[in-house]
């Protein structure tokens, strides 16, 4: 798919994820910006009313939490930062309940942690109520659990949440709004000669170094988690658009398929629900590393893995464990489930298909990962 044809594709956007930042919700002192919440909600809602569905997956209750509490810098442990996310969540949504309210849409809280989405049963329950929802007329408003989420089952950051939620709802389109206007070949703050990424085919080592470092004060993410959630929700076949949540107008424009903010192209091929599971729902077991024609062979030419491209393993995990695949650069290039445990695959790994039942005493497979239990990442 061309940039033209995607933005073409846009205009015809039935179901969209909006997020939008800390930085974009909140002033300098971390108190809620609330001009800029209204506007907002009053995009979001013409876009309802033009027939879109909406979701937005919101930042800002930690921020708001710090502003209510009169905290000037960022709590550093995990009690406080849970603690200002409590206080903050519902002043959050007070104020997104008043704002909708005021345009005749009702809203629902969503609040979710990594075990909501690792579990298969759990994952396919949110995405049942997401579409009750939808279908109700409610816009669900997301964020994570941050309240009770520890660092075994956060998410991490609302970037990456916001990626997992377009998938959760097979969204046709994912905004992520900042306080940047897309992404540039340098930090604009500091380089005033950088410019304006328009369009992002592949993200590869240049575009990640453009993407630079963290996010502004009250954030906890900036450009490269935004990357990581363009890389993860183009990986379903969702085009993403980093944009400005600053000016106004910008959703709009971009659902009329205009030429604003960064465009990350979709894959081809949309990913199905058990396979957008895979990615990352559930959290690797174990990493397996290969070389650089399994590489190709996986990203590129669709295959399964097989031993002989197998370079390395780690982790003790059992046949039927999720893990994640490395290209010889280190980077993840794929997730799925594995066919042998990972003692096996040390055993059989750099060997070919037709040695394993000699290795091993038994061959219940030829691949160490099928293809249609594999996701690519890259």
């Amino acid at each position: 798919m061309t940039a033209s044809d995607c933005r073409r594709a846009l205009a015809d956007t039935k179901r969209v994820v909006v997020k939008v930042g800390t930085s974009t919700l909140t002033h300098q002192t971390g108190k809620l910006n609330l001009e800029r919440m209204e506007r907002l909600v009053r995009e979001l809602a013409d876009q309802v009313n033009a027939g879109r569905q909406v979701i937005l997956v919101t930042s800002g209750a930690v921020g708001a939490g710090m502003g209510r509490l009169g905290l000037r810098e960022r709590p550093r442990t995990l009690p406080e930062k849970q603690a200002a996310a409590a206080v903050g969540q519902g002043l959050l949504m007070h104020m997104y309940e008043k704002f909708f309210g005021e345009y005749g849409l009702t809203v629902a809280q969503v609040l979710l942690t990594r075990d909501d989405l690792a579990d298969r049963r759990r994952y396919l329950n949110a995405c049942h109520t997401f579409g009750a929802l939808l279908r109700l007329g409610v816009l669900p408003i997301v964020n994570e659990n941050d309240t009770v989420a520890v660092e075994e089952i956060r998410v991490g950051d609302n970037d990456t949440l916001s990626a997992l939620v377009a998938g959760l709802v097979d969204a046709d389109a994912l905004i992520l709004l900042t306080d940047s206007e897309g992404l540039y070949t340098a930090d604009p703050r500091s380089c005033p000669d950088a410019r304006l990424i328009p369009v992002v085919e592949e993200i590869g080592p240049e575009i990640e170094a453009a993407a630079g470092g963290g996010g502004s004060t009250w954030a906890t993410g900036g450009m490269v988690t935004k990357l990581q959630a363009a890389r993860l929700a183009t990986s379903f076949g969702i085009p993403v658009i980093i944009a400005s949540g600053l000016l106004p107008g910008r959703i709009a424009g971009i659902l009329r398929g205009e030429e604003i903010g960064t465009l990350f192209l979709p894959r081809d091929h949309r990913a199905h629900g058990r396979k957008k599971w895979l990615a990352y729902g559930p959290v690797a077991q174990g990493k397996i590393w290969v070389d650089a024609g399994a590489a190709r062979a996986i990203i590129h030419r669709g295959k399964s893995l097989l031993p002989s491209g197998i370079t390395g393993v780690e982790g003790n995990f059992e046949h039927g464990s999720l893990v994640s695949i490395l290209g010889p650069d280190g980077n993840e290039i794929a997730r799925g489930m594995t066919n042998y445990a990972a003692e096996e695959i040390k055993r059989i790994q750099g060997k070919k298909t037709g040695e394993i039942l000699a290795i091993l005493g038994r061959k219940d497979y030829d691949e160490v990962v099928h293809r249609d239990n594999l996701i690519v990442l890259a």
